[in-house]
């Protein structure tokens, strides 16, 4: 079994910055494929970016291209997710899940309990 903690959500003006934080016990992390999703208040819960077991291979929804940078330290069985530039649509409830087979928006073996992020305008 895997257990993640997600951490670093918190309140900030637009084109602020947050660092989310996942860390993880119970099984080898470079195992595992590691992603970020989130959830908005009355929306589905939406793919954000993910990274291969050994941090080569990165992969972005869209909207944060540019602005969002996903990162691993296998040593620490810790994924980072930097958010640069934040916009009030990017307010959500943010997740970190790993994934021993695949990479991106199917993305669904074990889940974090998610950090609240809130960027007003």
């Amino acid at each position: 079994q895997v257990r993640l903690v997600d951490s670093g959500g918190g309140s900030v003006q637009a084109g602020g910055s947050l660092r989310l934080s996942c860390a993880a016990s119970g099984r080898p992390f470079d195992n595992y494929f590691v992603g970020w999703f989130r959830q908005a208040p009355g929306k589905e819960r939406e793919f954000v970016a993910a990274i291969s077991r050994g941090g080569t291979n990165t992969l972005y929804t869209d909207s944060v291209k540019g602005r969002f940078t996903i990162s691993r330290d296998n040593d620490k069985n810790t994924a980072i997710l930097q958010m640069n530039n934040l916009k009030p649509e990017d307010t959500a409830v943010y997740y970190c899940v790993l994934d021993r087979q695949r990479l991106g928006p199917a993305m669904a073996d074990y889940w974090g309990q998610g950090t609240q992020v809130t960027v007003s305008s």
